[in-house]
């Protein structure tokens, strides 16, 4: 009789009870987790918690502002962001060719000094000829300087009849021997003149006046001055006798002050009404040397708001004094085109009144707050750089925002717009009587 073997599992039999045991793991491991989970739901301690973020929470952090961006601060620009890009565009692309007729020992290619109340005229010529904006290739010309001095005739004791003969002679002459004026009927040009004497010297020649774009230290709507074609030129009185003041608000205990000549009604009614003021230290003439060494110029470092009305022409080269020594400067006036207004918020660093308001001045100025007056004091000196010229040149300074102004026109001129904008701000000029400015002239 055969002995009778054990059965062996098949392979098969194997296979499914292997499966068998893990599918019943799995489901012993979920019910176990979805039991936990049910549990934690209904945990005190997480009903009244508010979760914490993990050491995997991602935080998004602002890039910081590069060098540029802390030079261009918001509150003193009616626009940083703009004027920031529109600036590195210029700074790319801006070229000016400059006519090269003209003796320069006489009244061309070279103006009279660099110093004194007219300065700003001689810096601009120097500025412009070391700069990068400069091309020999007409072609490539965004703008055409025509380059002459009208102080520096002024220096040789020329009338102002032949000033205007001169000045005639010598555009006619480019205009026959070049092509590019007539290109555009001078549309694309520009000249520039600090002195008031610059301003009667074109007289003689309308279409200069009404086409081309005149930098000038004078901004009057009685000398066809147009504002969103022309440019204010700031008149700057260097070089500054002294450095330049601010974050010093401590030592400011004079509320406000003014000397100078009364050349001027409006400057002959402030004289007439504060100059025995107590609190406003103001003088009806110029500060005599004899009374000690740099007394006017010491006196703005002392002085809160310094007091800038209008003499023989609009504008005055005490508002870039002031500015220089830290001395909040207020605009007298019923009608200036401050220097780079469709750039700088004057407002944000200046004090702007009619000049009506000549008899509440001191009211008026203890009415700003000190806190307010801080505010003032630091917006001020985040211009200065803006108000003062150099060689060699430093970014921003005031040959860099007088050439961004002419960037400006240029593109407006060309019927175009810079490559960031959607428009270019270029606001009214401050004109307290509410006077519209003229249009713009067309050829005639």
């Amino acid at each position: 009789m055969s002995a009778v073997k054990p059965l062996q599992p098949s392979s098969s039999t194997a296979v499914c009870t292997l499966q068998g045991s893990l599918l019943t793991l799995a489901i012993l491991t979920l019910l176990s987790f979805t039991y936990l989970s049910l549990k934690s739901l209904h945990s005190p301690s997480l009903q009244t918690s508010t979760p914490t973020p993990t050491t995997h929470t991602v935080q998004v952090t602002q890039p910081q502002a590069t060098s540029d961006d802390e030079d261009v601060d918001d509150e003193v620009y009616h626009s940083a962001k703009m004027f920031k890009l529109n600036y590195e565009e210029m700074e790319r692309r801006f070229k000016v060719y400059i006519y090269p007729d003209g003796d320069p020992n006489t009244y061309y290619q070279t103006p009279r000094k660099l110093t004194g109340k007219y300065a700003s005229e001689g810096y601009f010529f120097q500025n412009l000829r070391e700069s990068k904006y400069v091309t020999d290739d007409p072609d490539q010309a965004d703008l055409f300087f025509i380059p002459i001095s009208c102080h520096k005739m002024r220096g040789k004791g020329i009338s102002y009849e032949n000033m205007t003969v001169i000045v005639q002679n010598y555009v006619e002459s480019l205009m026959s021997k070049y092509p590019y004026w007539n290109r555009t009927l001078g549309v694309d040009h520009f000249f520039l003149t600090c002195h008031d004497v610059g301003v009667r010297a074109t007289e003689g020649l309308p279409f200069l006046v009404k086409n081309s774009i005149r930098v000038v230290c004078s901004p009057s709507y009685d000398v066809g001055f147009i504002p969103h074609k022309d440019v204010a030129l700031p008149q700057i009185l260097q070089p500054f006798a002294l450095p330049a003041g601010g974050n010093d608000v401590e030592n400011r205990t004079t509320l406000g002050f003014w000397a100078g000549h009364r050349n001027s009604k409006i400057r002959v009614i402030l004289a007439r009404v504060w100059e025995n003021d107590t609190e406003l230290d103001i003088s009806n003439n110029r500060i005599n040397r004899a009374t000690g060494h740099l007394v006017y110029q010491k006196r703005f470092y002392r002085t809160k708001f310094c007091i800038c009305p209008g003499g023989s022409q609009v504008n005055s080269a005490r508002i870039a004094d002031s500015i220089h020594y830290g001395c909040i400067p207020v605009i007298l006036s019923n009608y200036y085109d401050l220097p780079f207004n469709d750039i700088l918020n004057w407002h944000k660093f200046s004090v702007i009144l009619k000049e009506k308001d000549v008899y509440q001045l001191k009211q008026i100025l203890k009415n700003i707050t000190q806190e307010k007056f801080v505010k003032l004091h630091n917006n001020l000196v985040k211009v200065q750089k803006h108000f003062q010229w150099n060689s060699p040149l430093i970014n921003h300074d005031a040959f860099h925002m007088v050439m961004y102004e002419l960037w400006l026109r240029h593109h407006l001129k060309g019927g175009k717009v810079p490559l960031h904008v959607s428009h270019i701000y270029l606001p009214n000029p401050i004109n307290n009587d509410n006077e519209a400015a003229p249009d713009i002239m067309g050829p005639s």
